[in-house]
Order: structure tokens, then sequence, then C-alpha cells
């Protein structure tokens, strides 16, 4: 599942280095505006301690892990939505990815120039929000213009529900909101979702601090998580410069002790990396033998059909059972053969809903 993150933010709020650290795909990180171009796009790893102790007990010839796609996007204006600078580069970039990472520059630094010419984050917020908002307002009120006249005069049924929902939505972003907050059913959402609409992503804010504030903040900090409140939205605190400097260390040793010495238990990329995943709404299954331990990628709530697709096609036409082991059971009796005999396998069918972590085999027939 080639699902895609989208790092956006104002221009010089630490978007470049922060890919950098998350991925060997190296964009251009300058004290300048607009040093990122082109939308650079690499392949994380998703840090996961359960695929390492599968691949300890089981020993296999290789172990594969997660992965999402993080997609760095050149920074954004005021005036994006009417094209002003990079914007209808960056609005496009944007519809393309599957939720949004946006980073917040909370860090007070004379040598790195503001666009705007100081240092406001949640003005830094409403900028893009609002750039986002009014794409949004756009293409809803082109929509609207489609369906009214079918809404209204004739008796498609379709129609006229596109046409209320669409106008639940416009009265929203009118408002200065955005779609993901808008008071429509998730049923509904089949009426918008060929618009793909910026503001309807699921987001992350990301403060990026200065190395005294990344363990318990600052002011800063604590106004962007004042102003998100009702979002729902999960703010991650990092520091970019730290990250940068864990980045060039050569070991693993090295990398932890390095954040021992600042009081962290692990990176700030590697907590983002798994809350990007989890805003993605992703879940995980393994598959666990001799020549192979590796980590699957699906969406929360897939059936074990849909899971067994995952790896291929023909393993979803043909499904005729999945064998079940929790992660738990596997850990606590350390192989397969030993959970047989305990009775932990479950042989399930194709109304099974996959638990996170499960290990699984599947049987087909094509």
């Amino acid at each position: 599942m080639a699902l895609q993150c989208g790092i956006v933010g104002l221009p010089n709020v630490g978007k470049s280095t922060l890919f950098n650290c998350l991925s060997n795909a190296k964009a251009q990180a300058a004290n300048f505006p607009f040093c990122t171009i082109e939308p650079n796009v690499g392949v994380i790893t998703v840090p996961d301690e359960r695929l390492n102790k599968l691949a300890e007990l089981v020993n296999p010839q290789r172990v594969v892990p997660n992965t999402i796609e993080i997609v760095d996007i050149a920074g954004l204006v005021k005036g994006a939505s009417k094209g002003e600078g990079l914007g209808n580069q960056f609005l496009g970039n944007i519809r393309s990815t599957d939720a949004i990472i946006h980073v917040l520059r909370c860090f007070d630094d004379p040598n790195v120039i503001h666009v705007d010419g100081s240092v406001d984050p949640v003005r830094d917020k409403e900028i893009i929000d609002t750039e986002l908002q009014l794409k949004d307002l756009e293409t809803i009120l082109k929509k609207i213009q489609k369906v009214e006249k079918m809404a209204k005069t004739g008796g498609d049924k379709v129609a006229k529900k596109a046409y209320e929902v669409c106008t639940v939505i416009k009265h929203h972003l009118e408002s200065g909101k955005s779609v993901r907050t808008a008071p429509i059913v998730e049923e509904d959402k089949e009426y918008i979702a060929d618009l793909c609409l910026l503001t309807e992503k699921p987001v992350m804010y990301v403060c990026n601090v200065d190395e005294q504030s990344v363990l318990s903040g600052n002011t800063y900090v604590k106004a962007v998580q004042e102003v998100v409140r009702d979002e729902k939205a999960e703010v991650l605190v990092i520091s970019a410069q730290i990250e940068s400097e864990i980045a060039q260390l050569e070991s693993y040793q090295e990398r932890q002790l390095f954040l021992e010495d600042l009081g962290l238990q692990e990176s700030g990329v590697a907590q983002l990396i798994k809350a990007a995943y989890k805003l993605l709404n992703l879940s995980t299954y393994f598959t666990a033998g001799v020549q192979e331990v590796r980590a699957w990628t699906i969406t929360k709530g897939f059936t074990a059909p849909q899971a067994a697709g995952v790896i291929h096609s023909d393993f979803e036409k043909g499904f005729i059972r999945a064998e079940v082991i929790k992660y738990p059971d596997f850990i606590a009796l350390g192989s397969e053969t030993a959970c047989k005999e305990a009775g932990k396998l479950n042989v399930e069918g194709k109304n099974y809903i996959v638990e996170d972590g499960n290990i699984m085999h599947f049987r087909f027939n094509v």
C-alpha cells in the first residue's frame, strides 16, 4: 500500500531538514524560501519492535518492515490559492497525498529568516489553513454549480443529496473551518470523495522547537496546542536540529547514548513515523517463516481476504481460510509449532477482522 504523508509548512520552518532526517533522499536544506521546488519523496521504514522480536525467534533469511512514503512539498505563502509563489504547484502536490504533516516553527533564531518577519506558529497555521480552505471552497462551488440544476428541477436523488452535502461544506469553509470538522456523517462523504478536498485530509502538527524546549515545549507550542484543541489532531514536539545531529551519528548505540544524554527515550523521527502511520488509520499484520519475517500494512478494519490481497490479488480472489496466531501468544510460546500444540492457532474465515499484530498464513485456491 503506497500511502503518502505530505510535509507542508511555510518556507524556512524546518520541513526539508526534517525530511532529510526521515529519509535517505536528500532535500536541499537552505536558509532561504523555496529551496525545495520539486516534491522530494522518501520511502520511510516504520519502527516496530514486534518485528524485531519475531525475527529473533524465527531467525529468518530476511526481515521486511512496513514502509510509508513521505513527500517534502515546496513552501507555501499567502495567496497560494490564487497562484502566488509556488501555490498552484504546492496545492497540486498536496492533493495527491493521503495525510498532512504540518510543520510549524516554534523557535527563535535571528540567523534563520522568517518569510513574514516574525515567529508566530498560530498565524503560520492560519495562513496555510486559509489557503487550503479557499482552494477547497473553489472546488465545492464548482461541484454545486454542476449539480444544482439537477437537484432543484429534476428527480435526481443523488444530485439532490450531493447538493445538500456540498452546501453544508460550503458554509463550513466560509466560516473559516476545514472540511475534516464539517458536520456531515460518514456515509455522506461519498458525495465529495471525487473532489479530493485538501482540508478533508487528516493532519498532524509538528512543532519544530529549539533543543532546550524539546522535553517540555514552550509558549509557542502551548499556543498551537490551544488553537488545535477542537480539531482532535495530534501535536508532536520535535527539534529538527537535534534530529539532524542524530542522523549524522554512525551507530545505533551512539544514537541511543545521545538520546539518553538529552533525556529522551526515542528520537523525534521515530515518534513522527509512528504517528504518521496511525494518522493514516493503518494497522500491521505479520507473516513469519524461515525465509522471511515481514510486516504488512493494511487499513484498520480489513477482513482476512482483504489482508491477503495486500500480498497478492490472487490470495484475495481464491481465499479459503486464514490461520491466525495472536502476537502475545507467539512471543510467549516461541514458535508456530508450540502455538499449534497449545491450541493458540485459530482458523478464520472470510468475515474475520484482522487485529493489529496478528501472525497469519493464508490458504487459497485460484
